[in-house]
């Protein structure tokens, strides 16, 4: 029966990625004729289309934005300025555009008592971490509020996180929200959806979004249809043949936050499927981590599902101030859930507190993140940082689980490398965990990949942390994956391939679309 299941759920998933492929090819098919028709038929307004590319191409090029965006899209306008415009018009994704993708409703309004006590935290930390204080200032700029009072537990691999999650939810007494880029069919979700089914038997308002993309492999429809059948309301973020005139599905929801009862809140790289417990074995051990906050801060990330939440047309069945935590718990130190999406642009919260903390760092930056494709201010800042006596590392997989990833990873490394920075390669495995360490006094625990994607691509999120006892678990836990891996030298990286030099290059240039 479950082996029948399972075929009958790829086989749904493939006809819909077949269908979204045809009418992709159909419409690439449409754009390469017009251009070949008015290049050989319609001489002077192919012409025109030529001088309207160039026109598009400067005012892209002074615009504001990522400088690999625009450089992408510069070579497609003025090498194909027909299809470059067609594609162009379709797929550039203006600022309006992205606004359409979505409902337009405001998140929930922080009271003015939050922005008082957000800035008084800072105050506060100015004193023990002046030179973080910055680093939370900037954020609260955002409107990412900062907390005490909080309990912030981390998980260094899936196995700890799923046995803590299981425990917390068959407690839930009032409400259980989830938001995953994958949901996928197996041992782990088995457990979890029947915990759901049950509470939302009970009378516990249970909510769950996925991301359509993420899960069109994972998640049947027919298991969809029962969640809903029993009492689970669910919401699918960007069905992806919905959109493929307009490629809207290279936005997805790569957000990771599961809240329950107002209480406790989890965040990190981890997606509810079986690998992220190693239950079944891809691309040798997956290396992953999550944080779990219990406290005043787990309103940070409640708040942040109930804006996706509305914004997907769903409703609520009580006010904001039922979904707040209970009360603070006693504990040291700060925390500041933030997140992240194309809707920011030009303006990338995300990308801004990476650039900060890697300025900031006196004395070490660790950084783990399975893919790595940035824009050159990042390089720089890496660079300008090891230069200046930082120890800087960069921790990948050792077995990554796109081929392309990381070869347009390697493009970055002989500059860093030349400018001292560290970068190792985990040897048993897939390293999927995304965090940021520095001076073991900050981290960031969440969603965000060191790449195009994270920064400028999809709506992501995570939870700083500064002082807490929850920076020294994460800094044992990085020591441990530095013992696990080999260290990639500037001698030894300069005796690759040619093959590889020129695929790296080639590749680099168009990381905005991988």
């Amino acid at each position: 029966m479950k082996l029948k299941q399972t075929t009958e759920r790829r086989i749904s998933a493939a006809m819909r990625i077949l269908l979204v492929v045809v009418l992709f090819l159909a419409n690439m098919a449409l754009i390469v004729w017009l251009s070949f028709f008015l290049q050989t038929n319609a001489t002077l307004v192919y012409l025109l289309f030529e001088v309207v590319a160039v026109i598009v191409a400067i005012h892209l090029s002074g615009s504001w934005g990522s400088a690999s965006y625009k450089l992408a899209w510069n070579i497609v306008l003025l090498a194909l300025p027909v299809a470059g415009l067609v594609m162009y018009a379709l797929w550039g994704g203006g600022a309006q555009r992205k606004k359409q993708m979505l409902h337009p409703i405001s998140p929930p309004a922080h009271k003015d008592y939050e922005y008082t006590r957000s800035k008084d935290y800072v105050a506060k930390m100015e004193e023990s971490f002046p030179t973080w204080a910055r680093e939370a200032r900037l954020m609260v700029k955002h409107d990412f509020m900062l907390y005490k009072n909080t309990a912030v537990t981390y998980f260094p691999d899936g196995d700890s996180f799923f046995g803590d999650l299981q425990a917390r939810l068959e407690q839930a007494e009032r409400f259980i929200f989830l938001e995953y880029f994958i949901i996928a069919e197996g041992k782990l979700w088995d457990r979890i959806q029947a915990i759901l089914e049950d509470k939302a038997s009970r009378g516990i308002e249970v909510k769950v979004i996925f991301d359509d993309f993420g899960c069109i492999t994972r998640l049947s429809p027919e298991t969809v249809e029962q969640m809903r059948r029993r009492g689970i309301e669910v919401k699918i973020f960007h069905p992806v043949h919905q959109y493929v005139n307009r490629l809207y599905f290279n936005y997805r929801d790569h957000r990771k936050i599961f809240c329950i009862d107002g209480d406790f809140a989890y965040t990190g790289g981890i997606n509810l499927a079986d690998e992220y417990a190693n239950i079944i074995k891809r691309f040798g051990y997956w290396k992953d981590s999550a944080c779990l906050l219990d406290g005043e801060g787990a309103w940070g990330l409640t708040r942040l599902f109930l804006h996706m939440w509305e914004r997907l047309g769903g409703r609520f069945h009580d006010e904001y101030d039922y979904y707040r935590p209970h009360g603070p718990v006693q504990a040291e130190g700060w925390c500041q859930p933030f997140c992240d999406g194309p809707m920011n642009n030009p303006d990338n919260p995300a990308q801004e507190l990476y650039l900060q903390a890697i300025s900031t760092a006196r004395n070490f930056l660790y950084i783990t993140t399975p893919y790595f494709a940035v824009e050159d201010s990042m390089l720089d800042a890496l660079c300008v940082a090891a230069d200046s006596g930082v120890d800087v590392r960069i921790l990948l997989p050792g077995i990554p689980d796109h081929k392309y990833t990381y070869l347009a990873a390697g493009a970055y490394f002989d500059r860093l490398l030349s400018h001292g920075v560290r970068i190792f390669e985990y040897t048993p495995g897939f390293l999927h965990s995304k965090l940021l360490l520095a001076d073991g006094e900050m981290a960031v625990v969440g969603s965000v990949n060191m790449d195009y994607r994270s920064f400028q691509l999809h709506y992501e999120c995570g939870t700083v942390l500064y002082g807490m006892p929850a920076v020294e678990h994460i800094t044992r836990d990085i020591q441990d994956i530095l013992t696990r891996c080999r260290e990639i030298h500037l001698a030894q990286w300069r005796r690759r391939s040619i093959f590889r030099k020129l695929s790296e290059r080639v590749l680099r240039i168009f990381t905005i679309w991988m």
